[in-house]
């Protein structure tokens, strides 16, 4: 491939995404791409997907729906091995990388604009907290009181680590880019040597991640994170349902969003009494308790227990694209219910 790709880029500004496996991977991505329609006619989009994905969409008329289709080899269907090798599919001389479990809620020029100045980001945060890559649960103690964390950075000579949430990566340097999946792909061969634990042994995960070791090479090349919390201008949020307003289709979408970066990150816990608990609790400290509402660019559904609501959605307009109803009709069906939410 790509050969013919890295001399010919389709277009200036571009969004590329990747499906395998599952035919419920491929709806979703076409649901976000449908959400990304409504404030963004211009820029085109690539699906990188195996063969059979690309037969679903021939069998069902709905290849119009992408502007590029490219078949992935086997070797390219799984976490690492697309995300490894993103340098391999940037279509386009400005890409923008997404998962396919996210909602777009808003206008994307400016985050567009705000990328330019990143020959390659991934959205992310500067301080990576012992959780990332490590267990979710009491073991992490174990981490913190071995320092297991600190011994990885030593050991491989980094002094910071940072979180990466690749969701959404953005690449318009070649060079750079295959240098950094270059490095990852030897950071996740040289697992051993680290402390992280493989991702398949947290619920509902099948694959191995490729976060911290894209993490580890972006540290090694001194690269820096695109802010991913910024308040107002943050380009993707969790989905989390009880900080979250929104009708059945998302064309209104407002999040919660605690400004206080400790407080907020309370909303990874399964537990809406404990959040609740330990937010009231800190929000005795002054300043602790202060958020604003705000719609993020986009809507990432990446909790696993999360996900239900992007489900139907994905779920209802399959079935609507399926039945010949087109992009426009299904715009106006929309805002028909989100006006009956409201």
């Amino acid at each position: 491939m790509l050969k013919s790709v890295q001399q010919k880029r389709l277009a200036p500004e571009g969004y590329v995404y990747t499906t395998y496996g599952h035919p419920k991977y491929l709806k979703h991505a076409i649901a976000s791409v449908v959400s990304l329609r409504r404030y963004d006619d211009d820029r085109p989009v690539a699906l990188a997907c195996e063969e059979k994905h690309k037969k679903i969409l021939e069998n069902k008329d709905l290849t119009h729906l992408f502007d590029h289709i490219h078949v992935l080899s086997s070797e390219h269907t799984s976490i690492v091995g697309f995300k490894h090798h993103i340098h391999k599919f940037m279509f386009f001389e400005k890409n923008i990388f997404l998962d396919s479990d996210i909602i777009w809620c808003k206008d994307p020029d400016s985050l567009w604009q705000s990328f330019e100045p990143y020959p390659f980001t991934i959205t992310g945060t500067q301080v990576s907290d012992n959780f990332f890559g490590g267990p979710k649960n009491i073991g992490i103690l174990a981490d913190i009181l071995l320092r297991r964390r600190q011994r990885t950075l030593k050991h491989f000579g980094l002094t910071y680590l940072s979180r990466v949430q690749t969701g959404m990566i953005y690449a318009q340097d070649y060079n750079l880019t295959k240098k950094v999946c270059e490095f990852s792909q030897k950071m996740l061969d040289r697992k051993d040597e680290t402390h992280f634990r493989s991702r398949t042994l947290e619920q509902g995960r099948s694959e191995e991640s490729c976060e911290w070791s894209m993490a580890m090479a972006m540290s090694k090349l001194d690269l820096p994170v695109y802010p991913w919390l910024q308040g107002h201008t943050s380009p993707q949020l969790d989905y989390i349902a009880d900080l979250t307003s929104h009708d059945p289709d998302f064309e209104y979408v407002v999040c919660t969003y605690y400004s206080d970066q400790f407080v907020y990150n309370f909303r990874g816990l399964k537990s809406k009494w404990i959040r609740k608990l330990l937010i009231k609790l800190f929000s005795l400290i002054p300043g602790k308790g202060d958020y604003l509402k705000t719609t993020p660019y986009c809507l990432h559904f990446g909790w696993y227990h999360q996900k239900q609501p992007f489900f139907e959605f994905a779920e209802r307009t399959w079935n609507e694209l399926k039945s010949g109803t087109s992009l426009s009709q299904l715009s106006v069906k929309n805002s028909k219910r989100s006006n009956e939410y409201s």
